[in-house]
């Protein structure tokens, strides 16, 4: 990933993208080609050097079955935008300015483990419900659906880990900007609604 200094995605901004809720795209090298599925995943920090990434796949998906040449690939991604010049300061004093986009991600590679056992798939199932069920009023849990109708829902996923070896990761969010810009930028994208992205640039303003 290229990937200029001032873009350098910090500790803070690498955890965030692994233990949000969301979902990755899976790429593996197979002898059918490149195959990639979007998956939802929980970071596990306890598993090997750098952690893990779980997630399961439908039994259907070949992706799972395929052997994988070298190292598999999760690309993870936080909030993105389109950032207008029109809300930098500067583009008043010399017009020097030019649309961009801000974003967030990782790419995250590993080794791939194949988990077709009821009990790993029944827990990263349940720990994966437990993360995105956590900001609701009333949060569903497995528990809440019938016992068989589970067992036969697990019967038709496989497990996935992807235990890390290394990370790429970048954060491009108007850190190059002079704060005026920068305020200008917050301003643009909380005014379109886009609060999430707002709050990604305040965060990795420059001290």
């Amino acid at each position: 990933m290229y990937t200029p200094a001032h873009f350098e995605a910090g500790p803070d901004a690498l955890s965030d993208l692994l233990t949000r809720p969301a979902a990755a795209n899976l790429v593996t090298m197979t002898p059918q080609g490149l195959l990639a599925t979007l998956l939802p995943f929980v970071y596990d920090p306890s598993i090997g050097e750098r952690g893990a990434l779980l997630t399961h796949v439908a039994r259907n998906n070949a992706q799972w079955s395929e052997p994988v040449t070298g190292e598999a690939l999760a690309i993870l991604h936080g909030a993105d935008a389109y950032i207008s010049p029109s809300w930098y300061a500067s583009k008043a004093e010399h017009g020097r300015v030019v649309p961009t986009w801000n974003y967030s991600t990782a790419h995250v590679y590993g080794n791939l483990v194949v988990h077709d056992d009821p009990a790993w798939l029944a827990g990263q199932v349940r720990r994966l419900t437990d993360v995105n069920e956590a900001g609701f009023d009333h949060p569903w849990s497995v528990d809440d659906a019938p016992e068989r109708y589970l067992s036969g829902q697990l019967r038709a996923i496989v497990g996935l880990e992807l235990v890390i070896t290394r990370i790429e990761a970048k954060a491009k969010l108007s850190q190059n900007r002079p704060d005026a810009d920068i305020d200008g930028v917050v301003a643009g994208l909380a005014a379109r609604g886009q609060a999430e992205s707002a709050a990604d640039v305040e965060r990795a303003r420059r001290p």
